[in-house]
C-alpha cells in the first residue's frame, strides 16, 4: 500500500547498535570495554553513510558504557554535535525491549528524529517488535530505521510503525 507521506506526522527513529568492541582484556568490566581498531573504522563509516543520506537528527540518545558512547559520539561528531549534548540515559545499557519504549516514550516532542545507542541482545528483541521486518541479529555499527505515525513520542509504543531502512557495515549500500 502506498502512504502519502506529506500530509502525515511522523517522527523518525533510528536504533544503533555500538561498534565493535575489544576483547583486549578479558578482566575489563563490560561496562567500560572500548571500542576495536574495526569498531573505529565502522562507526565514523557508518555516520558518515547516515549523514550522507541527509538525514537530520534531532538528539543523540546513548548508553553510557564506553563503547556506546564513543559510537554514539562519532555519530554526533559527523553531525557537528557536541559530546555534552549527547544524552545518556543508563537505562540503555543492556536494556530489554520494554526498556527501548519506556526511554522513547519521554523524549522531547520537539525532536522529530532521534538517534539511539545501545546493545544486543535487548536491541535486536526491540527492532524486531517494531514491525513485520526482522532480522536475525542486529550487528555492531547497524541502523535500523523505522518512521512512526505520532506527533507525540508517548504514542510510540501503540502506534503504527513502518519500516524506512537497515544498515550496518558489511552492506555496501
Amino acid at each position: 500500500m502506498y502512504h502519502q507521506y506529506k500530509d502525515l506526522k511522523l517522527k523518525q527513529l533510528l536504533i544503533i547498535r555500538h561498534a565493535k568492541s575489544s576483547w583486549d582484556n578479558f578482566s575489563q568490566n563490560d561496562f567500560d570495554r572500548p571500542l576495536n581498531d574495526r569498531g573505529h573504522r565502522d562507526a565514523p563509516d557508518m555516520a558518515k553513510r547516515l549523514f550522507e543520506k541527509k538525514i537530520a537528527i534531532d538528539a543523540f540518545i546513548s548508553s553510557p558504557a564506553k563503547r556506546a558512547f564513543t559510537t554514539a559520539q562519532y555519530f554526533a561528531g559527523q553531525y557537528g554535535t557536541a559530546e555534552d549534548n549527547i544524552i545518556q540515559i543508563p537505562g540503555l545499557y543492556h536494556a530489554p525491549a520494554e526498556t527501548f519504549y519506556d526511554i522513547i516514550s519521554k523524549t522531547n516532542d520537539t525532536f522529530n528524529t532521534i538517534a539511539v545507542f545501545s546493545h544486543n541482545p535487548g536491541i535486536t528483541h526491540f527492532v524486531n517488535g517494531l514491525t513485520s521486518t526482522e532480522i536475525d541479529n542486529m550487528p555492531t555499527s547497524g541502523i535500523f530505521a523505522v518512521k512512526a505515525e505520532i506527533s507525540r513520542w508517548q504514542d510510540f509504543k501503540k502506534c503504527n510503525k513502518i519500516f524506512w531502512f537497515f544498515s550496518y557495515p558489511k552492506l555496501k549500500a
